[in-house]
């Protein structure tokens, strides 16, 4: 109840009711009043942190998430696409070997696998310096059927930014879902259609959360990547960026939704 009467007060006053630190303080979708306030809106609700977060893509669904503080961490952390210094965490789905390894780097401190080998729910939540990386478990299906729990998307707060993986997510997301994402600040969604979820139900994933940022990732063609862009455009903004790289901050995020596509794809 104290973060949403902190958003109302910096929506009427511009006074928040307490302090934020360098984590980001994603509130929860579901707590937040609605109807009536925008998303869009309340997105200038969170004060500013300072710093500036480099994300830069690997491949596939590999992204390195780097802070201002110096902190490392990699996304869906596999055996094909390594950075070239070791990360402080790296982050694992295993619905395909192309997400995960059995043989991390033995010199990164924080390995969190997106599913709990024995089969029940995996729990992650972790500040190392000024990141904080938490998940939010989903089902996956294979040829056994339902796999509950057997992804998770990652969270990852720093510098008053929330940044979302959804790693391999195979269905659309609950009220819970949302309510435990919080508000996500730049999202990246695979976009394949077929491995995970078709494109036009990621649209939809992608207009439950909001996010100021999308990032497609896990294509597989430059066709599919073309479908989805092309289904993207008549509602939001797309970036073709030529780096890999892009930098983000709370100050510098865009009001509407924008389709950043990094290069080097």
């Amino acid at each position: 109840m104290a973060k949403v009467l902190s958003v109302l007060l910096l929506l009427l006053f511009g006074v928040p009711l307490f302090a934020y630190g360098a984590f980001a303080d994603c509130l929860p979708v579901a707590d937040l009043p609605r109807p009536g306030v925008m998303l869009a809106n309340l997105r200038v609700a969170q004060a500013p942190s300072a710093g500036t977060v480099r994300v830069s893509f690997l491949g596939h669904a590999s992204f390195l998430i780097e802070t201002p503080g110096g902190v490392s961490a990699v996304t869906d952390y596999n055996d094909l696409f390594r950075p070239a210094a070791t990360p402080d965490v790296v982050t694992m789905n295993n619905a395909h070997v192309t997400h995960y390894t059995d043989f991390p780097d033995s010199d990164v401190r924080h390995v969190l696998r997106g599913w709990d080998p024995g089969g029940r729910m995996a729990q992650h939540d972790i500040e190392v310096k000024d990141l904080r990386v938490r998940n939010v478990p989903t089902n996956v299906r294979d040829f056994a059927g339902t796999r509950v729990a057997g992804n998770s998307i990652f969270v990852f707060e720093v510098a008053g930014l929330c940044i979302a993986h959804l790693g391999h997510l195979h269905h659309d997301l609950t009220d819970l879902h949302l309510k435990e994402l919080g508000m996500i600040d730049v999202l990246m969604v695979p976009v394949d259609g077929s491995f995970t979820i078709a494109q036009e139900v990621m649209q939809r994933v992608i207009g439950q959360i909001g996010p100021a940022v999308v990032i497609p990732m896990h294509w597989f063609s430059e066709q599919r990547l073309a479908r989805f862009l092309d289904m993207m455009r008549p509602t939001y903004t797309v970036e073709v960026r030529a780096s890999p790289s892009a930098l983000f901050s709370r100050a510098t995020l865009p009001r509407r939704t924008v389709i950043v596509l990094p290069g080097g794809h």
